[in-house]
């Protein structure tokens, strides 16, 4: 369902009469057999099982998977099922202190599977919490079942549409970072258990 709604979305975006301009394709980052195109950060658990992405904590530690390019502007989506009680993210513009899964830059659009803790916000870049939802998006995560997450990042404009609900949209006014990788992460404690699946770029810094 989700890839015929973004193959609609690339035609209908696309003039008649010419070829599509490499930046108005949605490519796929993940072919549902393997990781490639992606490395681990940290010790965490990832693999990939039935199609889906499956990220299990192992330790207490941070973990996450990101892209093996760097993205700047992009449109991004992807599908999520949180599983076990810890949060997740994806994060944007992301780079790692060398040999760590410390993150030194990047911002994250959240993932909770619990009400009221943010889902679609943004955080990071040390400088903890940028934008909340309002408090009437809190509730368009749906729990224990999949999301749709459409993610925009065009320059310091941020946009988190969540379930067909625009919880997000953020012009950061002192923005840190601009380039890095994309990463899905699994939070510190030892709860992450997270599925993903079904993810889509459409890199606007392709010209």
């Amino acid at each position: 369902m989700i890839s015929s709604l973004i193959l609609l979305l690339f035609f209908a975006q696309t003039p008649k009469n010419r070829a599509p301009l490499p930046n108005e394709q949605w490519v796929s980052l993940f072919d549902g057999t393997d990781l490639n195109g992606w490395d681990k950060v940290g010790n965490e658990k990832w693999e990939v099982r039935d199609g889906e992405i499956h990220g299990q904590a192992v330790t207490k530690e941070y973990g996450y998977l990101q892209t093996v390019k760097k993205y700047k502007d992009f449109h991004l989506s992807l599908r999520f099922k949180c599983v076990g009680d810890g949060n997740s993210g994806v994060f944007f513009h992301t780079a790692f202190k060398p040999g760590t899964a410390d993150v030194s830059q990047g911002l994250q659009f959240e993932i909770d599977p619990t009400l009221n803790h943010h889902t679609g916000g943004i955080y990071g870049d040390g400088r903890q919490w940028i934008v909340w939802p309002s408090p009437e998006n809190e509730y368009v995560v749906h729990l224990g079942d999949w999301n749709d997450y459409l993610l925009k990042v065009e320059g310091n404009h941020y946009v988190a549409r969540l379930n067909g609900v625009t919880v997000v949209d953020f012009t950061d006014p002192t923005p840190k970072s601009f380039d890095g990788t994309i990463a899905l992460q699994l939070h510190a404690g030892g709860h992450g258990d997270m599925l993903f699946k079904e993810i889509y770029i459409r890199d606007l810094s392709v010209r």
